[in-house]
């Protein structure tokens, strides 16, 4: 009972720190932070070896046709993007009269989002954690109802701090875990809105199905594809990208609507294929953009069965 009541100490004083140092940055102009963001992602690759060794091993499978230098580059450049994506989230209230001049929305994606809102069956946005992918929220103010699935960490404090941020931008937070998101979703698509759903990561306590990803059998998160079917929503994938190398150069945000049969007899094999086509835009866009992916998550931990 003492070494629990010791851990759960630890860890309150551990988050009170993690927010009292992000509330610091939140005061920063976006430019510092940036700068800091970098800064920390560059340390991240120089003083993690465990670290160093799961981003190239996802790299090795990635682009086995790379050199081991040109797999570095793109590491290294990944963790500094992801200091700038901690960077511009957590500054985000200080420039958010900023956001449509920094993340462009063009006009054919703001068409196939309105597209797709007019059908008033709802909309599965199937997001993943590529560009600044919080970012996407910009996409909200044109489907409302909105909301995004998203899992709790190792702290409540930390959880109120994200859903915050998140519903200060119009999108709604459902945790995984709780109870009452099954009812909020159903709520949800009965208003013609908007969910958001990742499926790049391998999540062993969700239910998924093994479609290619970079060449190789990968878990991927069914979800959105299951949704799609239930209600008849159209599935929109939506991806972030830096319009320049520069930290400050700003996103553009890419939307790409997948079909799908939703009178498909095979609905099980209908699941699959809606899956794998979702993954394989995202796959094109990492690709295109290799450096702004979180290459340290262990995407093909989970093999299929015999």
């Amino acid at each position: 009972m003492a070494a629990t009541g010791w851990k759960r100490a630890r860890r309150a004083v551990r988050a009170a720190v993690i927010v009292a140092f992000v509330r610091a940055l939140m005061t920063m102009p976006l430019g510092v932070a940036l700068a800091l963001g970098g800064a920390l992602g560059r340390l991240a690759w120089a003083i993690s070896p465990r670290m160093r060794r799961d981003i190239r091993a996802s790299l090795a499978v990635a682009f086995p046709e790379r050199s081991d230098a040109e797999r570095d580059a793109i590491a290294r450049a990944s963790l500094v993007h992801l200091g700038w994506v901690g960077a511009e989230a957590i500054t985000m209230r200080r420039w958010a009269d900023r956001l449509d001049a920094y993340v462009d929305a063009p006009p054919e994606a703001i068409a196939t989002v309105e597209r797709a809102w007019a059908r008033k069956k709802g909309i599965i946005f199937v997001l993943g954690h590529i560009g600044n992918w919080e970012l996407t929220s910009r996409l909200s103010r044109y489907v409302q109802p909105n909301a995004a699935i998203a899992k709790r960490s190792w702290h409540v404090r930390l959880d109120r701090l994200s859903e915050r941020f998140r519903a200060e931008n119009g999108v709604g937070t459902y945790w995984r875990d709780d109870p009452a998101t099954g009812r909020a979703m159903l709520r949800l698509f009965r208003q013609g809105g908007a969910l958001g759903i990742l499926i790049d990561q391998d999540i062993r306590d969700v239910q998924s199905v093994f479609v290619p990803f970079f060449g190789r059998p990968a878990a991927t998160p069914r979800a959105a594809a299951d949704l799609a079917l239930r209600f008849g929503a159209a599935v929109l994938v939506v991806t972030c990208h830096r319009r320049g190398p520069r930290a400050g150069d700003g996103h553009r945000l890419e939307v790409v609507e997948v079909p799908y049969d939703a009178a498909a007899p095979d609905r099980e094999g209908e699941v699959v294929r809606l899956t794998a086509a979702c993954a394989a835009v995202q796959e094109d866009a990492i690709r295109r953009h290799p450096a702004e992916w979180v290459w340290m998550h262990q995407r093909w931990k989970s093999r299929p069965d015999r």
